[in-house]
């Protein structure tokens, strides 16, 4: 396809999205990644510690699914839009791969240095405090990052113009 061809092929709601992108749009985009990888994190944590797996492995599967979980829900959208699935897959990856890896990072971040948040057990109070105060920091660092990338027409903004 030629070069002019192919930039007849814009979509003007897609570029109202560069520029300053307001913190509403971006907190709502965070916690949209927010509640796809608490879904993850929650359910990889209680799997590994269901059949007694360590520490190394529940983190690592609560990573995956954290991933699994905020691109299903991406996709959802998007699908729903009438997108097909190969161009919905391309979209959900690039509208939450960073999102979700701030977010896995500041979230394990916290577990891992909080003392005696790794050894804490699922009736344990502890675990679940730990874990929301988590969450939120990884929230209040995620914002900023979906804010910048929101401005300049990435993440949360590549599926806002499957949005009808």
């Amino acid at each position: 396809m030629r070069h002019d061809a192919h930039a007849q092929h814009t979509h003007p709601e897609h570029h109202s999205q560069h520029g300053p992108a307001s913190w509403s749009m971006a907190a709502r985009a965070t916690l949209h990644c927010l509640t796809g990888c608490a879904i993850g994190e929650v359910l990889g944590m209680v799997i590994g510690t269901a059949l007694g797996w360590g520490n190394l492995p529940t983190m690592i599967l609560a990573i995956i699914l954290a991933f699994f979980f905020g691109y299903s829900l991406t996709l959802r959208a998007v699908l729903k839009a009438g997108v097909g699935v190969r161009t919905a897959v391309r979209v959900a990856l690039a509208a939450d791969t960073l999102s979700i890896a701030v977010m896995e990072l500041v979230d394990n971040g916290v577990l891992l240095l909080w003392p005696g948040a790794m050894d804490t057990h699922l009736a344990d109070a502890m675990f679940w405090w730990v874990l929301a105060i988590a969450l939120v920091a990884a929230f209040v660092i995620t914002t900023p990052v979906n804010k910048w990338m929101i401005g300049r027409g990435m993440g949360h903004a590549v599926v806002h113009q499957y949005h009808h």
